[in-house]
């Protein structure tokens, strides 16, 4: 009998979104990064249900970028090593076989392993400056982000309770150079009513590589085009829940 993916659904109504929202979402960060799968309603219900013990490494790679969290976190077995067998509109499932791979398993991107960019993967606080025309003040926004990598690609998302606001960063490193798009979602209850902004990235990584620093450009009132400082910090590699837990809270000033 098959046993539920609780866990899944959690972070999937977590987000607000219906199976179908979700596998739009996963079809989406597909493109994004290059690896384009047929993510559908179907097939996130027979992860939730169980059916699917564990997705393809196309779809673990989708999974993480639209959730922001490590695969072990969402209630999947490792695949590593294994085979899968099933077919396009329903998506795949375990098999010990590996006689028909080739021929089940579309292409992918291989990713250039990380060594080659540096280990970003884990917890890192984010802190940007931004001014405020209507209120005629400047302010800085502030998360604790949860960064996956999957070669010189990396995928940052705010923890919920870091922040009113919901933030996401999809960038690509090349050498100690970070650059990408940004998507803040406003808090609802806050002076910006739930207003969603999006604009570009660069950062420069310190040869620490504990520390990227740079500018963000965004859009504002009447078409004018807004900058300020952006850094993050790394704070710890693990992205196990305990210390998913522990940095779930709002940073202290700084």
């Amino acid at each position: 009998m098959s046993t539920p993916n609780t866990a899944l659904r959690a972070v999937r109504t977590g987000m607000r979104m219906s199976q179908d929202d979700f596998a739009r979402a996963l079809q989406s960060a597909g493109y994004r990064t290059g690896e384009p799968n047929d993510a559908n309603k179907r097939l996130v219900q027979r992860w939730e249900s169980g059916a699917i013990a564990a997705p393809r490494p196309l779809y673990v790679r989708a999974l993480e970028v639209v959730t922001g969290l490590p695969i072990e976190l969402l209630g999947f077995a490792s695949v590593t090593g294994e085979s899968v067998a099933g077919n396009d509109r329903d998506g795949h499932d375990l098999s010990s076989s590996l006689s028909d791979l080739s021929e089940l398993v579309a292409p992918t991107t291989t990713p250039r392993p990380a060594g080659a960019h540096g280990s970003y993967g884990g917890v890192w606080r984010s802190r940007y400056q931004y001014h405020s025309s209507g209120r005629n003040q400047s302010y800085a926004g502030q998360h604790f982000v949860v960064v996956i990598q999957h070669g010189d690609r990396l995928t940052a998302r705010s923890l919920p309770g870091s922040a009113p606001s919901a933030l996401s960063l999809d960038v690509t490193v090349d050498g100690s150079v970070i650059t990408g798009t940004w998507v803040e979602q406003t808090d609802p209850a806050g002076y910006y009513r739930g207003a969603r902004y999006h604009g570009a990235i660069q950062l420069l990584v310190e040869p620490t590589g504990r520390r990227m620093a740079g500018k963000w450009v965004g859009f504002g009132k009447d078409l004018t085009v807004n900058t300020g400082p952006w850094e993050l910090v790394f704070q710890e590699a693990s992205t196990s829940k305990a210390t998913l837990d522990r940095y779930n809270v709002v940073p202290d000033d700084v």
